[in-house]
């Protein structure tokens, strides 16, 4: 136990959110609480963006480069909070690792709610609603693109892949552009699937290539690549290289996967997505500096209106 609050606190780090920016949204008399991070000019594209177990969204503020791509792209982003700092993905107990959110919480109704907040208010524009997630919250985007496809014009996950139970209950409206960013060497979430190496890792979890297998399917795409290109190795301390693997897909509804070969539970990132980089990659892999994450989702994103 003592070993899963520490890579809890690895994970979420000292930060907290600007208040300003803050608010909640009332979901079935709990009051739910996000941070929204708002561009000069409006309405404008909004990313919805989802943290891992154990954080909240001040860490995606203050670990990602969503706030800084955002600045400078003038688009909103919201960072929600999900209760017991996790979401209430699709997957059933048994798959999740660590502690969930509280029974009955309803977090397809939670974004909902905030997205059409956001267009109403007049923040976001409704042709062009993005979301993502890390690990946890990456679940969670899956979910959503699953049950509200609705919403968004794309989706992007880092560091997760389908279960069985999650597949089953997966049938969106209409495919969405799809990216996943996984690592080859992820101890809890395994690339080839089945179980992580690590103590606190859950079982039943599909491999990468099924999961995007099932993204293609889903958007009506071709079953093999179209291409793979491995990018320029940027940084050769970070122990890890990037391949982009595409597909053949109908217009506007791409499935693209970056494969960080060698890579661990980590968000790719020019900066260190965590306190202390040491501990975290011996708990949690190497992070890959060669791509940042938020720059390379926002770059699919972009191409989606």
């Amino acid at each position: 136990m003592r070993r899963w609050m520490h890579i809890g606190a690895l994970l979420a780090g000292l930060a907290a959110a600007p208040a300003a920016s803050a608010d909640t949204i009332d979901i079935n008399g709990t009051m739910r609480s996000y941070t929204a991070q708002l561009p000069a000019k409006r309405p404008a594209p909004l990313v919805i963006v989802l943290h891992g177990k154990t954080q909240r969204g001040a860490d995606m503020i203050t670990r990602t480069a969503w706030p800084a791509v955002a600045k400078r792209e003038g688009f909103a982003v919201a960072y929600p909070d999900g209760l017991n700092n996790a979401w209430a993905d699709a997957r059933p107990e048994e798959r999740r690792a660590g502690r969930g959110p509280p029974e009955g919480t309803d977090d397809v109704a939670f974004i909902t709610k905030l997205v059409e907040k956001l267009v109403a208010d007049g923040t976001a524009n409704a042709r062009r609603v993005y979301v993502t997630g890390i690990s946890n919250g990456g679940a969670m985007t899956m979910t959503l693109v699953c049950a509200r496809a609705d919403l968004f014009a794309a989706g992007a996950s880092v560091i997760m892949n389908l279960t069985d139970e999650s597949a089953a209950a997966c049938h969106p409206s209409r495919g969405l552009p799809m990216l996943i960013m996984n690592g080859t060497v992820d101890p809890l979430i395994p690339y080839e699937g089945g179980r992580g190496s690590s103590y606190f890792a859950a079982d039943g979890f599909w491999s990468t290539e099924k999961t995007v297998s099932f993204w293609r399917k889903v958007n009506g795409c071709e079953a093999s690549d179209a291409a793979r290109s491995d990018l320029p190795h940027k940084n050769s301390a970070d122990q890890s290289t990037v391949t982009r693997i595409t597909s053949r897909c109908p217009g506007g509804h791409d499935v693209v996967l970056y494969r960080v070969n060698d890579g661990g539970h980590r968000m790719p990132g020019f900066a260190p997505d965590a306190r202390f980089p040491k501990v975290a990659a011996g708990l949690l892999g190497p992070q890959n500096g060669d791509i940042d994450g938020a720059e390379t989702i926002w770059t699919f994103f972009s191409q989606f209106p």
